[in-house]
Parts: C-alpha cells; sequence; structure tokens
C-alpha cells in the first residue's frame, strides 16, 4: 500500500514538474518573441540566447538535483519489500501480490522444507503473465485474478531469484 502511494506520489509530482516547467518556458518565450527587434537585415537561423531570471534557473537546478537524487534512492537504497513464510503443516506458505512487480519481492524460508507460494495476478499486463524459478526448473502462467500456487523444496541455504516471462520484474527467495 505504502509503495503505491509513493509511486502515486512520484508520478503526480514529475507531471506538476513538467507542467510548471512548460507553463514558465511558454511564457519565457512569448515575451521574448514579442520584444525581438524584427530588422530586415536579421538572420533567422541565428540562435539568441533567451536571459532567465534567477529564481528560474534555481528553481530548475534543485529540481534536477532531486530528481538524480531520486533516481539513486529508488534504484540503489531502497530496500525490497521483505517476508517470512509462515509454516503450516509442515509447509511454509505465503502469498505474493503481481501487481507492477512482485509484492512481497523478498521472500525468506527455511531450507529442507517444501514451499508453496501462491501468486495472485492482478495486473493485466503481458510480461506478468509467467513467473519463472530458473533454479528449480519453474515456469509457470499466471491467470489474471487468480491465485496460482508453485510449489518447490530448497535443499540448501541461498539467495533464488524469480521473474517474469520478460525478467523485467524480479524477487528473490532466500532461503536459511
Amino acid at each position: 500500500m505504502l509503495i503505491k502511494l509513493g509511486k502515486k506520489l512520484l508520478i503526480g509530482s514529475i507531471a506538476s514538474l513538467g507542467l510548471l516547467t512548460g507553463a514558465v518556458s511558454e511564457r519565457t518565450v512569448a515575451q521574448d518573441i514579442h520584444s525581438m527587434p524584427h530588422t530586415e537585415n536579421s538572420k533567422q537561423t541565428e540562435f539568441q540566447r533567451i536571459e532567465q531570471p534567477l529564481w528560474v534557473k534555481g528553481a530548475v537546478t534543485v529540481s534536477g538535483l532531486g530528481l538524480i537524487g531520486l533516481n539513486i534512492w529508488w534504484f540503489l537504497l531502497s530496500k525490497p519489500l521483505s517476508q517470512k513464510a509462515a509454516s503450516r503443516n509442515g509447509v511454509q506458505e505465503l502469498t505474493i501480490t503481481v501487481d507492477g512487480g512482485y509484492e512481497p519481492s523478498r521472500v525468506v524460508v527455511n531450507a529442507g522444507q517444501k514451499v508453496r507460494l501462491n501468486f495472485l495476478r492482478r495486473d493485466p499486463s503481458s510480461c506478468l503473465e509467467q513467473v519463472v524459478f530458473p533454479d528449480f526448473h519453474i515456469a509457470q502462467d499466471l491467470q489474471l485474478n487468480q491465485t496460482t500456487p508453485i510449489e518447490f523444496t530448497p535443499s540448501k541455504p541461498g539467495q533464488y531469484t524469480f521473474a517474469c516471462g520478460m525478467n523485467m520484474f524480479r524477487g528473490v527467495v532466500e532461503v536459511k
């Protein structure tokens, strides 16, 4: 829920910034066109310097640095959501929601015990139609708005990845 709110906030902020930048630059260009002297001898192919107010330069710089910082945080510093599978009747079980990725994207299980991951697919995109566990030789189609169980038994500790059919969205099963 928190990740979806963060995504909506990020998209809304970027859209607002784009609209604000477009509105400011159109007004500046329109003012500059009307203030240009029109002479017969002026060349239309040369670039002309457009002076911007200092606050516009500062706002663009701060916005750019903020977006760079957001990219660094998003791709390098944010940690994937992790959840330990609950053990019931000797089976470690967890439901993973497939909606723009996998939630949780990191699953913690114990070695030598059967694992059942229930994939509930809510995203209609074709990329998420399939989930692949290459280390366990599993490739399973996921039906839209249905839960698909996938069972396997990890024999030794380690990290085992799973991904969509196009390998764009990924998750990890951490075996302890």
